[in-house]
């Protein structure tokens, strides 16, 4: 089997350099979309140590971009636990805690789950959310979606070997049996992953380096979920830290610290 192309791999000194160098990227991508009339952004999140790592820098690198902007700014959420938002594991409780505060989108463009709905009534209202809110008939289009990965190569709710990995007809799917807690979560397919306009992984740590060398330079017959996100028409770039990326032999982009 061929090794999928890894797209742009950019290493860095460190996790918070990275982190600035992030929010600098989500800035210019959303600037390059609001230059014409009208236009909107979307951008999908993922939990995890993305929450605190955008908190630390997206607010200023977004407000560099003009006061006005962030009104045409449409959030999402890459996969949520169906837990009430007030829950230790809630994204989008963390979110609207660390950065919403000072990222003042409007309330009506950020678009969450209903965790008062059943399982599979939730994954259901969320995608008709997006289905309304963000362009792409018959499936939704979000122009920067920011993943992780997990050491298992799991990203979003997409685990190893899970049935959903062969979902082609659910933009939005419920998992009852996710193998890393809480069970019960909401996530989007990777059918919508690949129709994103651009994709960028977020991993940190040593604890990455094995995975990461699997993902984007072994040849497996069953390849990992990480590796399956291959944008059909997008740009898709990886944004390590020299502990994550140890083990890298691909070309990678170095960038020293400022």
């Amino acid at each position: 089997m061929a090794t999928p192309a890894p797209g742009l791999v950019s290493v860095f000194s460190s996790p918070q350099e990275l982190g600035a160098s992030l929010a600098q990227l989500v800035a210019q991508q959303a600037a390059s979309c609001l230059a014409g009339a009208g236009a909107r952004f979307a951008l999908g999140l993922s939990g995890g140590s993305l929450v605190s790592m955008l908190a630390r820098d997206l607010p200023a690198a977004a407000a560099a971009a003009g006061p006005d902007s962030l009104a045409r700014w449409t959030l999402g959420f890459c996969d949520e636990r169906l837990v009430p938002f007030e829950h230790a594991e809630s994204t989008y409780g963390l979110y609207r805690a660390q950065l919403l505060p000072s990222l003042p989108i409007p309330a009506s463009q950020v678009l969450t789950i209903d965790p008062g709905l059943p399982l599979d009534a939730a994954a259901d209202d969320y995608a008709a959310k997006l289905r309304r809110a963000l362009q792409g008939d018959p499936i939704p289009v979000f122009d920067l979606l920011i993943l992780g990965v997990g050491p298992d190569g799991h990203t979003c709710s997409l685990f190893p070997d899970h049935p959903l990995l062969q979902e082609r007809d659910r933009i939005v799917a419920p998992i009852s049996d996710s193998p890393k807690p809480p069970p019960q979560r909401v996530t989007l397919t990777l059918p919508v992953l690949n129709a994103a306009r651009s994709v960028v992984f977020v991993a940190t740590g040593e604890g990455k380096a094995a995975v990461l060398k699997r993902i984007l330079e072994a040849r497996e017959p069953r390849p990992l979920p990480a590796a399956l996100v291959q944008p059909r028409a997008g740009a898709l770039r990886w944004f390590l830290d020299e502990a994550a990326a140890r083990l890298l032999t691909v070309p990678v982009e170095k960038h020293s610290a400022l």
